[in-house]
Order: structure tokens, then C-alpha cells, then sequence
């Protein structure tokens, strides 16, 4: 019984850092969209769009 509750403690954890995984990818996939997108506005300005 104890080894069936490791197990299924196990799959659980690993689908839930699968599944955080996931979103953090999903996150950057937009945040890299959303400075490509403004990379393209400002490049016809001339000007740097960044701060550092």
C-alpha cells in the first residue's frame, strides 16, 4: 500500500512541475512575441525602444 502512494505522490508531483512547465514556456513564448512586435514598431523609428 505505502508503495502505491509513493507512486501515485510521484506522478503527481511530476505532472504538476510538467504542467508549470508548460505555462512558464507558454509565458515566454508571448513576452518574446510582445518585444518582437515592438522591436519591429520602433525599428523604422530609429530609435531605441529599450531602456538599458
Amino acid at each position: 500500500m505505502g508503495l502505491i502512494l509513493v507512486v501515485l505522490l510521484l506522478a503527481l508531483l511530476l505532472g504538476s512541475l510538467g504542467f508549470a512547465l508548460h505555462v512558464l514556456w507558454v509565458i515566454a513564448a508571448i513576452v518574446f512575441v510582445g518585444w518582437l512586435i515592438g522591436f519591429g514598431i520602433r525599428m523604422g523609428e530609429g530609435s531605441r525602444w529599450y531602456r538599458w
